[in-house]
């Protein structure tokens, strides 16, 4: 089964182009691999390695299915969202039901795209979007409490421990910082993730810059790497526009197309790696032989190949 990688963002932040990029990608990747579009908005595209093909031939593999990631294109999100404004209600349920964030940051500066905010500042609309988050958060741990608060009294102990737990999480969440930096016990992780938190999931923060910057990133994405530094986050930076450009072109003439841009991949085979890597570490090959041993996925290549 693939990861669920939500695609948020303000309006006007290149995350329609990266969604359909991405569409166009799974569709290329037919002549090798399955894949589907789910929904209109929901794209299932297959986990880039190189190592694939060869560890394929030394094993013998009768078939390749590798390790497949689900992108989910929901819709922006603008200040009230946590409220109901704008298709709040719609977002933070979609939201919910991702393994992960893939955050789209605008780094590029274009007088003829609009920004919701009046000005390009991607620190300002990570800020935006994750006070929204924060803010569901919060009220859906708020609303836990009293219920808690009675079951602990009667010396439950289950509730005094999710109860210490919640209040842990308010106090982080309302000093301005996402549920997944509460400091918890191992014990505690399971309890953790049940409260369903949506500040608690991983996040991928893509830069898009302009063209010009593909290859290196530019001064503002440079404060996005900064921020994600902090927070143990990840972070890619790329041109949605010619991630779109190379998602339309025949297999053939991408290379081409990729050095002119001084590129040596295209930027979504590494936001989709980014995106499975920050999930964990699993096999990326999914090998089907016949008259073979299984290799489940879960083995990692390394050992794969040691038994090749």
């Amino acid at each position: 089964m693939g990861f669920k990688c939500g695609i948020v963002g303000l309006p006007n932040v290149g995350k329609s182009t990266l969604f359909n990029a991405l569409t166009q990608t799974a569709a290329a990747q037919a002549a090798n691999y399955p894949f589907c579009t789910i929904e209109p908005n929901v794209g299932e595209v297959a986990v880039p390695d190189p190592r694939i093909d060869g560890l394929a031939a030394i094993a013998g593999s009768a078939e390749i299915v590798p390790t497949k990631i689900n992108f989910v294109d929901i819709a922006g999100l603008v200040r009230g969202a946590s409220k109901g404004e704008g298709l709040g209600n719609q977002f933070l349920g979609h939201i919910r039901e991702v393994d992960a964030i893939v955050h789209v940051l605008r780094c590029f500066i274009d007088d003829d795209v609009t920004h919701v905010e009046g000005g390009i500042e991607p620190l300002r609309d990570a800020e935006t979007v994750e006070t929204e988050l924060m803010l569901a958060d919060l009220d859906s741990l708020e609303k836990r409490v009293d219920n808690l608060t009675k079951k602990a009294r009667g010396q439950d102990k289950e509730a005094i421990a999710q109860l210490d737990l919640v209040k842990r999480a308010i106090l982080v969440l309302s000093n301005g910082k996402p549920a997944r930096v509460v400091e918890r016990k191992a014990e505690e992780e399971a309890a953790f993730q049940a409260l369903q938190l949506i500040t608690a999931k991983p996040v991928l923060y893509v830069c898009n810059v302009e063209e010009g910057s593909a290859a290196t990133g530019n001064e503002l994405s440079k404060k996005v790497e900064a921020k994600a530094k902090s927070e143990n986050a990840v972070v890619v930076a790329i041109s949605a526009k010619i991630e779109s450009e190379i998602a339309m072109l025949p297999i053939g003439e991408r290379k081409e197309f990729l050095d002119a841009a001084g590129l040596t991949e295209p930027g979504l085979d590494r936001l989709i790696r980014k995106g499975y890597e920050l999930l964990g570490p699993h096999y990326l090959l999914h090998r089907r032989p016949q008259g073979s041993p299984r290799l489940d996925h879960r083995e990692g290549l390394q050992g794969a190949a040691g038994r090749a």
